[in-house]
């Protein structure tokens, strides 16, 4: 299965609480609920496409925290029927007996487990949110395309994806469109490291 992420940033990378004001309050964040003023009838058929490819999910702790109390009662509709359904894998070391269905804790060498995932038959091995594990799996090179739904807002707070400094990683850009409200939707596949030189060289 090929690892896809994917991820909404504002313009200046915040990632944080992007659904509603109590969504992730983490650092005392008061600023959630940045997507609202965008949503339009371009993202749904893209959303329902995406899951329509995916084998199981790989969810940070945060995230499947944050899904875990709401999809369950939202089974109604085509995200709800995806998600409840997929196999549903957490990297935790605290998260024990979850009773959402289809949810597996990988406990133990997680890296090793994701690329053992990986080694499996299928299509799409999914990354939803998730920007601690999304980055912890950028730095080991286990993303195979990287997803990233750009809001035209610049949050000024929160947690950002990209650390002051890391890795580097070239992108081959594979995909581009916006939405009518101004969402880029970038699709970009991990193309080794980044190059330096001064310009014109």
């Amino acid at each position: 299965m090929k690892l896809i992420a994917t991820m909404m940033l504002s313009v200046d990378g915040v990632y944080q609480g992007p659904g509603g004001p109590d969504e992730d309050r983490r650092g005392g964040f008061d600023r959630g609920g940045w997507t609202a003023a965008y949503a339009d009838a371009d993202m749904g058929p893209f959303l329902i496409s995406m899951f329509d490819r995916a084998d199981a999910l790989l969810l940070g702790r945060k995230t499947w925290d944050i899904w875990e109390p709401y999809w369950p009662q939202h089974d109604d509709n085509p995200f709800g029927k995806a998600i409840n359904a997929l196999p549903k894998y957490v990297p935790s070391t605290t998260l024990k007996d979850p009773a959402w269905h289809n949810t597996r804790v990988i406990g133990d060498d997680v890296e090793a487990s994701i690329r053992e995932l990986k080694a499996q038959a299928g299509n799409e091995l999914q990354v939803h949110g998730s920007g601690q594990l999304l980055r912890w799996l950028l730095e080991r090179d286990l993303v195979d395309e990287l997803n990233l739904r750009i809001y035209p807002v610049i949050v000024g707070d929160g947690l950002r994806l990209f650390p002051e400094q890391g890795q580097t990683h070239n992108l081959e850009l594979l995909d581009s469109r916006s939405t009518s409200t101004g969402v880029m939707i970038q699709t970009y596949r991990p193309a080794g490291r980044a190059s330096f030189a001064g310009v014109g060289e």
